[in-house]
């Protein structure tokens, strides 16, 4: 990991007198993005609320660029969720995160929209991709089947950048991130992804948000732990991005790159599930007995990008350290989500 570095010298003035619209923008990564953009001094940002704009409908997508009048679109809006999510809805999760991807782009293409920013996922690459993946090695085979629906549906989104790039010129840019966590995150065990779920699952084992407080305040135990069921053997590995890293290197990809050639955002550390599993648990302070269940899936093997090509061409690498994201995202989830009355 680096030290944080600060935004372009040129950041303010690329941002101050854009109309920018962020799909997406009221969610988790999306209050990562509003901030970042804010600190920059941008002054004219429209965030559709999908009450009014539901995107996967083109006559919404039409009213919301008409309504906005944006020169720069940021589309983080998305179907998301773990393992689970993805094998109960696999239909949902293609058909709207490509309606909403594939028309926005159309839409803003015809609209006159200056730059279009859209983001994939590492559920994209091929199941068994040689490690670390490198944007080369995208097509080299179809994604893990657990994942596949979506990762193939934000992936279409890569081809069309493409092809509107070499047919229209228009100037669309395709990011594709790791899973992402941190404070704010999604705890909800039927559709959160695997960091955010883990961490409830320990809170909970624990005795729940009020015993693990006590616990990190250093207060005796009461009860002793309950055991702890996770999905797989722990085997595979992930790559986990802290999110207000993420939206960092979106935006400094917003300003400084203008190619559709894919480009990866990670944080270059891998971690086995089971590792992850531990720490979790050292952090919590839980000392129960942990229960693999293999017969649930394991996923993809192996997760870890190659981010050279962002440092290289927009100059981005994630600086927050995996055991300190971690930190703060245990703490914001046992302090900003209601208590029981003691």
């Amino acid at each position: 990991m680096v030290e944080r570095k600060a935004s372009c010298p040129d950041s303010a003035s690329f941002w101050k007198e854009k109309k920018v619209c962020v799909t997406g923008g009221l969610g988790f990564l999306g209050s990562y993005v509003m901030e970042k953009l804010k600190d920059r001094g941008a002054r004219n940002i429209f965030v559709p609320r999908i009450e009014k704009y539901d995107l996967t409908q083109v006559d919404a997508i039409r009213q919301m660029l008409l309504d906005a009048k944006p020169e720069i679109v940021i589309h983080l809006a998305a179907k998301v969720g773990g393992i689970g999510a993805n094998s109960e809805h696999p239909g949902e999760f293609f058909y709207e995160n490509l309606m909403m991807g594939t028309q926005l782009i159309h839409e803003s293409w015809k609209s006159g929209v200056e730059k279009f920013v859209a983001l994939g996922t590492v559920c994209a690459y091929p199941k068994f991709t040689p490690v670390p993946f490198r944007e080369e090695d995208l097509w080299n085979g179809y994604p893990e089947a657990t994942n596949a629906p979506y990762g193939l549906a934000k992936k279409m989104l890569l081809v069309q950048s493409q092809a509107y790039r070499q047919q229209y010129g228009f100037n669309s840019i395709f990011l594709l991130l790791v899973n992402l966590y941190g404070p704010r995150d999604n705890f909800d065990p039927q559709s959160s992804h695997v960091i955010p779920a883990l961490i409830k699952k320990v809170v909970d084992a624990v005795g729940g948000k009020a015993a693990a407080i006590r616990r990190l305040n250093g207060e005796f135990a009461v009860s002793p732990d309950l055991p702890l069921s996770v999905w797989g053997d722990g085997s595979p590995t992930r790559e986990f991005l802290f999110a207000e890293d993420a939206a960092e290197g979106i935006l400094l990809a917003a300003e400084r790159y203008n190619e559709s050639q894919p480009v990866n955002l990670g944080s270059a550390f891998e971690i086995s599930i089971k590792d992850l599993v531990e720490t979790i648990s050292s952090l919590i302070g839980y000392n129960g007995q942990i229960n693999w269940d293999v017969s649930k899936p394991n996923g993809q093997p192996r997760r870890k990008l190659d981010t050279n090509r962002a440092k290289k061409l927009f100059g981005f690498e994630a600086w927050t350290t995996f055991e300190n994201g971690l930190k703060k995202t245990i703490d914001w989830y046992l302090q900003n989500t209601n208590l029981p009355v003691l």
